[in-house]
């Protein structure tokens, strides 16, 4: 993790502020405007971009998806401009819990996936093309999209490592350790051979 220059209080409001960011839910925002109705009554109940995308309408899906993923890499770009890169991987960290435990609806949010992949671009874009090129490579081998960001997930801290980024690589496994335990079901679906593969109706 990098050096702690920013002051504890600053830290702190930092960390509150993203996650308030990380807390709007983009997803529900973009069912309501478009007329689809309550997300949380759709699908799998989850708020995030692919049960947008089972509505039928790929444009507030695709909204979602960049707004979502936009949570995590403002947040991070912000912090640094203000404060250093302290303030800029805790507010990544905080917007994540924000996307997954939001405020605003009780604490039962999305898998973060978007929000995770916004903050690898925000703090380190090698970092995140790498991450991106793994879920591509296993979504393509296995037709599994939940199976795909698991996988890259636990090989990110990996990649950060090996491209000059160590200093990332604590809040990479934290990150991955909070995505494994959003998507407890769709691993135990996973093993179980049941999981919905990319292309095909659940």
């Amino acid at each position: 993790m990098p050096d702690l220059i920013t002051p504890i209080p600053l830290l702190a409001l930092t960390a509150l502020v993203a996650y308030l960011l990380g807390s709007v839910p983009f997803g529900i925002v973009m069912a309501r405007l478009f007329g689809l109705g309550d997300l949380r009554q759709i699908g799998s109940g989850n708020i995030g971009a692919t049960n947008v995308l089972r509505t039928g309408n790929k444009l507030a899906a695709f909204l979602t998806l960049i707004l979502d993923a936009g949570k995590g890499g403002i947040a991070v770009l912000i912090a640094r401009a203000v404060f250093g890169p302290d303030a800029a991987q805790l507010a990544g960290f905080a917007a994540f819990l924000g996307h997954c435990f939001p405020l605003y609806l009780g604490f039962k949010g999305g898998k973060g996936v978007a929000t995770w992949l916004g903050t690898l671009l925000g703090l380190a874009w090698p970092v995140f093309l790498a991450a991106g090129a793994t879920w591509l490579v296993t979504a393509a081998l296995f037709r599994i999209s939940s199976l795909a960001a698991l996988v890259a997930a636990l090989l990110t801290p990996l990649w950060a490592y090996l491209l000059g980024y160590p200093q990332m690589t604590l809040l990479l496994v934290a990150l991955a350790g909070l995505i494994y335990l959003r998507h407890i079901p769709n691993i135990r679906r996973i093993l179980a051979g049941t999981e919905t593969k990319i292309g095909k109706k659940s």
